[in-house]
């Protein structure tokens, strides 16, 4: 069966693999594993293009599959950062006291810059990237799915088997750090 269907998972494979390429380095930050869940996908369309249909396009029957691998990732690495205390995740005495009023060395400041600008360039996407890998595991797995995927706090939380006051600690923690490393490594460098 697999055989039958080499010549247009060839033809997909040429025209989508960079942009799937893509889309999955945004998410995992590796371009090991990105290129690995992209051929994973291939692979597994290879297996189901059977029972495409095409009652949507090739590149979003793709990009469908390559979410799902990217989702079993996360929750594979999620099951692995378990086993590490959840208090490790951001230290909130760095950013607030302990009535949780932020601290007046670390009250965010303001960038004086446009963003619009900012998110058009490059630049700022590649200071994006190096922050995300400064964050945990955990942080950055729900932050991407988040803001990067726009998926549903239900649907993080239920992926990641987190409670939704758990989603909400780390979101939060991963935004503070965030804003932290681009204020650094951007704005103030």
């Amino acid at each position: 069966m697999e055989k039958k269907y080499h010549a247009e998972i060839t033809s997909l494979f040429q025209e989508y693999a960079d942009y799937l390429f893509n889309y999955a380095i945004t998410r995992v930050n590796d371009q090991e594993t990105a290129e690995d869940l992209v051929q994973e996908t291939f692979i597994s369309a290879l297996k189901n293009y059977g029972s495409f249909q095409n009652k949507s396009k090739a590149s979003t029957w793709l990009t469908a599959i390559l979410k799902n691998k990217i989702i079993d990732l996360y929750r594979k690495k999620v099951r692995e950062y378990r086993q590490e205390s959840l208090d490790d995740l951001t230290r909130f005495e760095d950013f607030f006291d302990e009535k949780g009023h932020w601290k007046k060395d670390a009250l965010p400041s303001d960038w004086k810059v446009s963003t619009d600008r900012l998110v058009e360039q490059k630049e700022f996407y590649d200071i994006l990237q190096l922050c995300l890998t400064r964050l945990s595991e955990l942080q950055r797995i729900a932050f991407v799915m988040k803001h990067m995927d726009d998926a549903r706090t239900e649907e993080i939380c239920k992926e990641l088997d987190i409670t939704a006051s758990n989603y909400w600690v780390i979101v939060h923690r991963a935004k503070l750090q965030l804003r932290q490393c681009i204020e650094k490594h951007w704005i103030n460098a």
